[in-house]
């Protein structure tokens, strides 16, 4: 375990509607997901929630939980629609 000093600005920012440990670890792992230093179920891991808790709450955040290139979301989408062919 290690200890992080905030002053009481920053630690009035973190703690609006979390105590502040809970806050600053969200904050934290919600950017180590958002620059992709982790993945969705490390983060999930980490915050110990759900995948759908953890989309919402990225959602909320401006946070996209789906990064795809138009290329990769075209293969998805040609796959999709093969399967829905009879």
């Amino acid at each position: 375990m290690r200890t992080v000093e905030l002053d009481d600005e920053l630690a009035g920012f973190l703690e609006q509607d979390k105590p502040l440990d809970q806050a600053a670890r969200e904050a934290l792992v919600m950017e180590l997901f958002r620059r992709g230093t982790i993945s969705t179920g490390k983060a999930c891991s980490l915050l110990g929630v759900s995948r759908v808790d953890f989309a919402r709450r990225a959602s909320e955040l401006g946070i996209p939980y789906f990064l795809m290139t138009k290329q990769d979301w075209e293969s998805e989408k040609a796959t999709l629609d093969a399967w829905s062919k009879p």
